[in-house]
């Protein structure tokens, strides 16, 4: 994503909690925050925990708050073919493509529900190429592109369905939040969720 977009860096947002998903049966947010941690390992994405710290709970005012935190930065918004899918359900949907250019990573198995989607059929007119200048994407909003890679097979749903008690490995790890620099812990999280 860094090359192919020209990134200078990329921002791991984790969720406080997904609103189109039941919270029951979530697993904790300092688990949640150590396992993305431990994934981002030894690659260049910066996990971070400011959506909580910021207290919003719709991704259109994330990015909002997170434009004006960092004014002299320009953001791409990077989702997986899975949230195309249902991009037209998220809470101004519209209002988010016009507030950021959005890349997509293409994920096996959903491409083409994304594709056929309710948001594509509205973003299809704002689609680049990737062989068109992305740098021009990253500067005005609307923008789509649809990025290819090598497809990872893996499945966070079955990997938690595989080993449910996963989140229990992590319930005393304390770690301060990449970007923020903050101390993410159990206590912080009763407070943020």
């Amino acid at each position: 994503m860094l090359d192919a977009l020209g990134l200078d860096e990329v921002w791991w947002l984790v969720s406080p909690g997904n609103v189109l998903k039941p919270a029951a049966g979530m697993a904790p947010f300092p688990a949640r925050y150590a396992s993305a941690c431990k994934m981002a390992r030894g690659i260049p994405v910066r996990v971070t925990a400011i959506e909580a710290e910021m207290g919003t709970r719709y991704t259109i005012d994330t990015l909002r708050k997170l434009k004006q935190r960092y004014p002299r930065r320009s953001f791409v918004w990077l989702m997986g073919a899975d949230n195309l899918a249902q991009f037209h359900r998220w809470r101004g949907w519209r209002r988010i493509a016009r507030e950021m250019p959005i890349a997509v990573i293409a994920r096996p198995g959903y491409d083409a529900h994304a594709l056929a989607s309710p948001a594509m059929a509205w973003l299809r007119r704002w689609r680049r190429r990737h062989s068109q200048d992305l740098n021009g994407a990253k500067r005005s909003a609307p923008a789509l592109v649809i990025l290819r890679f090598d497809p990872d097979v893996r499945s966070a749903t079955a990997i938690r369905a595989a080993d449910p008690d996963w989140y229990c490995r992590y319930e005393r790890i304390h770690q301060n939040d990449m970007l923020t620099h903050r101390s993410i812990g159990t206590k912080q999280a009763v407070r943020l969720l």
